[in-house]
């Protein structure tokens, strides 16, 4: 069982910290589908309008991970020019068994 949680700190731009922890008994084998092990996006009423990964190339590599029981992965982006509004900001791991996402609403 993987637990996740998204914080977010508005300052200069907004810093999005994704938690991914194992909250099982028994280990978690995690397999990347690419470079790009976590993404981060925001949304104005429903609408995208900042993704991490747009515009970006990742290596076509898997490459694959044991979160232990009890052990945390931390995943760390900045959005750095967001216009003042009210979004929400979602998080996913993106791992071949399923995606894990974290939503969290936020104002700029």
């Amino acid at each position: 069982m993987v637990d996740s949680a998204l914080e977010v700190t508005v300052g200069d731009g907004v810093t999005f910290q994704f938690t991914v922890v194992n909250g099982g008994d028994t280990s978690v084998e995690l397999t990347f589908r690419d470079a790009c092990t976590a993404d981060f996006a925001v949304y104005e009423d429903d609408e995208a309008v900042w993704r991490y990964s747009d515009g970006r190339a990742f290596a076509q590599v898997l490459t694959s991970a044991d979160l232990q029981p009890g052990e945390t992965a931390t995943f760390e982006e900045t959005w750095p020019n967001p216009e003042p509004g009210d979004y929400t900001a979602e998080a996913t791991l993106r791992v071949r068994e399923r995606d894990i996402t974290a939503r969290t609403p936020f104002s700029v």
